[in-house]
């Protein structure tokens, strides 16, 4: 879907995908803020919270529950609707809360697009591109994350359309576990900790999820 489509779905309810954040997020997220080393950002100091890049943030579900558990949230969305309801929703929260939160209205596959780092953690949760958009931002994702930083990359498994529930339907922009791991290659500096299927329960049935944990090496190559 083209952004100005995601502008009109978002503009249609209060929130798309509700207010929680993802369950499988929270899962390998959760106290992930108070074992991650920080490492000194591009200005020399070490910074006081943790980063997290959120691409694809949506509505900020994800972005907003991060920024509640300790972490500085920084989240790009192609949608203006989705960030003007992300930050809308922000103001709920405390100041010093919302405070540790920007948004970026950005195409992510803007090859000019620079999403900065180093990061303690990279999301890509439900993006879905053709394979060598995928394959471009994933590796830039590997690249700008910190020593001992988490990426996880979830979205709808390519068997969804047949055994699963919901979803985009066009094969060209879904994966598998081990297309992402490829993707991401044996020189991406990341060690795979988790690479696999996931079940989601919807109300309809339950949706078939491809997930990808990976840490950044901090051992020297």
């Amino acid at each position: 879907m083209k952004a100005a489509e995601w502008d009109a779905r978002y503009v249609q309810s209060e929130l798309v995908w509700g207010a929680p954040p993802n369950n499988t997020v929270v899962e390998f997220v959760h106290g992930l803020e108070r074992r991650v080393p920080r490492r000194p950002g591009p200005d020399g100091e070490v910074p006081e919270l943790p980063r997290a890049l959120d691409l694809a943030c949506g509505e900020g579900r994800n972005a907003l529950w991060l920024a509640t558990h300790g972490w500085r949230v920084h989240g790009i969305d192609f949608s203006q609707a989705g960030i003007d309801k992300g930050r809308t929703v922000a103001t709920r929260l405390t100041r010093s809360i919302r405070e540790r939160i920007t948004w970026q209205c950005q195409d992510l596959t803007d090859p000019a697009l620079d999403i900065g780092g180093p990061w303690e953690l990279i999301l890509l949760v439900f993006l879905h591109l053709p394979a060598p958009e995928r394959r471009r931002l994933l590796r830039r994702a590997a690249d700008s994350l910190a020593p001992g930083g988490m990426l996880l990359v979830l979205g709808h498994h390519s068997e969804n359309p047949a055994r699963g529930y919901g979803g985009p339907q066009d094969p060209a922009v879904l994966f598998t576990a081990e297309d992402v791991v490829a993707d991401l290659g044996t020189d991406s500096g990341l060690d795979i900790d988790t690479a696999r299927e996931v079940l989601r329960p919807t109300e309809s049935g339950d949706a078939i999820d491809a997930l990808v944990v990976a840490t950044k090496s901090t051992r020297e190559r």
